[in-house]
């Protein structure tokens, strides 16, 4: 059980920047937070460790922070805040190899795939889950976490 443990804190550390000073093992090295850390949100936008970019959940915030009332318009500022997170590590929506989606009631699925679709090459579409959820943060009706693969 210890190892377990151990080994569940390296994991959590690693992809979970703002954990290691909770725990008394150092961070370790060629593991960076990118982006700002938002006040309260207890995350950073990404976490590079070593070629592999962790992005955050994403959600359909607007540039202001509000959270629109319409799916479809959170589907499309979800993708563009996705976009957004691989940048601070230099990565694009080619270099997007696995996606986890998110939504509120699995009903909104055929219209997300319809907007999710647009932001990739047809032949560039990341390995992907997704799943209905009883809630998401701030209410959202989706939210996106990604990873990339962008070496250094």
């Amino acid at each position: 059980m210890k190892k377990w443990f151990k080994l569940t804190a390296m994991i959590a550390m690693t992809v979970t920047p703002g954990l290691a000073a909770t725990q008394s093992e150092p961070a370790k090295a060629g593991v960076t937070g990118l982006g700002a850390q938002v006040a309260g949100r207890p995350f950073t936008p990404a976490v590079r460790a070593g070629d592999t970019l962790y992005l955050s959940g994403q959600l359909g915030t607007a540039a202001d922070g509000a959270l629109p009332a319409d799916f479809e318009t959170q589907a499309r500022n979800v993708m563009v805040n996705v976009g957004k997170a691989a940048s601070l590590g230099g990565a694009t929506m080619d270099d997007l190899v696995k996606c986890t989606v998110m939504l509120s009631d699995m009903k909104l699925w055929p219209k997300f795939n319809e907007i999710y679709a647009t932001y990739f090459k047809a032949d560039r579409l990341p390995a992907r889950s997704a799943f209905g959820t009883n809630g998401l943060a701030l209410g959202a009706l989706v939210e996106v976490e990604c990873i990339a693969y962008k070496p250094q």
